[in-house]
């Protein structure tokens, strides 16, 4: 038995044993999950993919006169101002507006342009034009603000993931006559590709099944920086049906993320486009996972053939689509599956090389001393049901 704090002793006197979950789980596999237990203080996950519930929260500080804001316009993009007078919210998957902002002119360009390359742009330290109105109130008097803003010119600027990492998703297919463009990118007629979300045995939350030390207040690497698991994920749904390894069959659990955009890094917060569905914004995230016993060590050992996903056929456009079936990460992951005897390629839409580098950045991170652990505070619920929302009238 371990404890975060005996592990943090270890990581400040520069003991402590860490491996990526790759490397853990061919070690697990050699040795047994004994040994591995024993031998390993901490694993550390990762995943890069696109996170489109994320927004970040902005203070731009008074003006003079001051404003309370009305509208609010960030390279085109509008933002949401109905905090307080200088608060705004700019939401990843928001499309820009024509006429607003840089103007970016190109109408193809301003739709393939959103929150999520505004917030990648301050991260990466560009300008980022800002064009506002203002209430006019006695407190308030101005009523227009055009200027330029940085990170480096503002006050706060944190990223916020409402629905930041996923256990576990689904596999994309489209079974129609017709290219459809959907949140998982092109899906080709005809079964013409399949397209699979999640990273595998190297995603976080695959590797704590049952959130035994993943919580509120967890530390993990976020975009380049350090941030910290801050709540239930929206459409967090622990309750999904799982394997006898505790993994989901689909989608179940999920995390709110929370991190200082001031401390984060481009490569790790990219702005990007979906054709025919919109911008998005794709994230590095890396979570520690520290081996308490063998319990968290056989969780952590699970492999990409004893993990499944279910293949959704997109052409039937309901909440509830039909399936293939279940196929494991080690299927996908080969480049092919078959469905309905017929071989189907298949792509990720998370980078797997690049979560690799997210895991290995932040195992070094621990290994020099830079990154402790943070025991949770308050455990993530275990027991929420996902709840449909049908309007008045079918």
């Amino acid at each position: 038995m371990r404890t975060i704090d005996g592990i943090n002793d270890k990581i400040r006197q520069g003991k402590a044993v860490v491996q990526t979950a790759e490397a853990f789980k061919a070690y697990a596999k050699e040795q047994g999950i004994a040994a591995s237990a024993a031998a390993v203080d901490v694993v550390v996950t990762g995943t890069f993919e696109p996170m489109e519930s994320s927004g970040a929260m902005l203070n731009l500080g008074h003006t003079d006169p001051p404003i309370k804001l009305l509208e609010c316009y960030l390279d085109g993009v509008p933002a949401y101002a109905g905090f307080g007078a200088v608060d705004v919210c700019l939401g990843a998957s928001q499309p820009a507006v024509a006429g607003r902002g840089s103007d970016l002119g190109d109408p193809e360009a301003v739709r393939e342009h959103g929150g999520g390359h505004v917030i990648a742009d301050l991260i990466a330290g560009r300008s980022v034009p800002l064009q506002a109105t203002g209430h006019g109130t006695d407190c308030y008097p101005r009523t227009s603000l055009e200027t330029t803003i940085t990170r480096d010119t503002i006050n706060q600027f944190y990223l916020f993931s409402p629905r930041g990492l996923y256990q576990n998703f689904i596999v994309g297919v489209n079974g129609g006559d017709r290219t459809l463009s959907t949140y998982l990118g092109p899906l080709q007629p005809r079964l013409g590709n399949a397209v699979y979300a999640n990273p595998g045995a190297l995603s976080p939350l695959l590797n704590d099944p049952d959130l035994e030390v993943i919580g509120v207040g967890s530390r993990i690497f976020f975009g380049g920086g350090v941030g910290y698991v801050a709540w239930e994920g929206t459409q967090h749904f622990p309750l999904q049906r799982r394997l006898p390894n505790r993994t989901p069959i689909g989608p179940a659990a999920t995390l709110a993320l929370i991190g200082d955009a001031k401390q984060m890094r481009p490569e790790w917060v990219r702005g990007c486009y979906f054709k025919g569905y919109g911008p998005s914004l794709m994230l590095g995230v890396g979570v520690p996972i520290p081996i308490l016993n063998e319990q968290v060590a056989a969780h952590c050992a699970v492999q990409d053939a004893e993990i499944v996903a279910p293949v959704m056929d997109f052409s039937i456009p309901r909440r509830v689509r039909p399936t293939f079936g279940l196929v494991s990460y080690a299927q996908l992951k080969s480049g092919s599956i078959t469905i309905e005897g017929q071989p189907v390629r298949t792509a990720p839409l998370a980078s797997v090389f690049l979560a690799r580098q997210v895991a290995n950045e932040l195992k070094a991170w621990i290994e020099a001393g830079q990154f402790e652990l943070a025991a949770p505070v308050a455990p993530l619920p275990r027991d929420r049901a996902f709840l449909p929302q049908d309007a008045l009238g079918g």
